[in-house]
């Protein structure tokens, strides 16, 4: 069934998007994280442009997140507190970095700078996870638990100005950090159109020290605001949301996810850590040969030239 995308003004297999969304829904379910960075580099494969794949891909980090932040908030696993602070640095970096894609697609440097973030992102992100369930794993089947850094006590970020209780974490800690956390996350958001969890998650963990009974939930509850938050900014300032292409990844990312927490259940984390790690850089392997390939049709201006001899 082909359907017409009125933004991306390309037709698609409506059916082909739709196994698309459900397929990261599921992986989203699985793994907990938002999937923005598999959803936008999986439609610029599809033949969408970056700038829409960046803008639209937002609304299926809000569908797939929004059902694990209520969950979370049911179970008293959010710091309201936290979360704000992350949320306020999360819209200052999502404004700057609506206007740094705008300025990017007016001098048409957009899509290569897309393309070029993600390789970069995907390949050290992918590579430092693969190293770290592989070392985990080997840890574990030795009979040895790896070793934790203890939560909330001896943080770097204590010794900054500008202090602020969080109680439900039991910090207390300078909001700089919290903001520059949030901040850095929004305008990643805004430029890569990812959720920012798999940046988020161990951040506040190895940074920040926040306890890990707080983590997942606290970081969705940024996410969903700041992927909205991003969304309405680019559909104002960029006019790239392309809503027919947004309901289809939405209702199928709902749908798989579902599936996907089921699944997720069956396998050990430092499994599933893995599996993710290699899915990231199979992503990240095939943009960079997107990137580094020579194009089936090689653009030529010998047309234009004789055009303008005569």
């Amino acid at each position: 069934m082909e359907v017409y995308l009125p933004i991306a003004e390309v037709t698609v297999n409506a059916l082909a998007i739709f196994g698309m969304g459900a397929a990261v829904g599921f992986l989203a379910g699985m793994f907990g994280i938002g999937g923005g960075f598999l959803i936008t580099p999986l439609l610029i494969f599809s033949g969408i442009a970056p700038a829409v794949a960046v803008a639209t891909g937002a609304n299926q980090v809000i569908a797939s997140s929004v059902s694990g932040m209520l969950a979370h908030l049911r179970r008293n696993a959010v710091d309201r507190d936290l979360g704000l602070v992350l949320l306020a640095g999360g819209m200052i970096g999502a404004i700057i970095g609506v206007y740094a894609f705008k300025i990017l697609r007016d001098l048409g440097y957009l899509d290569a700078v897309i393309s070029v973030c993600y390789v970069l992102f995907l390949g050290v992100i992918g590579g430092l996870m693969l190293v770290e369930s592989i070392r985990t794993i080997i840890q574990r089947r030795r009979g040895r638990a790896p070793s934790m850094r203890r939560p909330g006590q001896h943080s770097w970020a204590e010794r900054l100005p500008v202090k602020m209780r969080f109680k439900r974490s039991k910090l207390y800690i300078s909001v700089f950090p919290v903001l520059a956390l949030g901040g850095a996350v929004g305008f990643l958001s805004a430029i890569m159109g990812v959720g920012g969890g798999f940046i988020m998650v161990p951040a506040m963990i190895y940074l920040l020290r926040v306890p890990t009974n707080v983590v997942i939930g606290t970081s969705l509850f940024q996410i969903v605001f700041v992927a909205a938050f991003t969304t309405l900014m680019h559909a104002i300032t960029n006019g790239t949301v392309d809503i027919v292409l947004a309901l289809l990844l939405m209702t199928a990312s709902v749908l798989g996810a579902q599936v996907g927490v089921q699944a997720g259940q069956r396998l050990k984390a430092d499994e599933l850590r893995a599996l993710l790690a290699l899915l990231v850089l199979t992503v990240c392997g095939r943009l960079l040969l997107r990137l580094i390939l020579t194009p089936d049709e090689a653009f030529s201006i010998s047309a234009l030239i004789g055009a303008f001899a005569a």
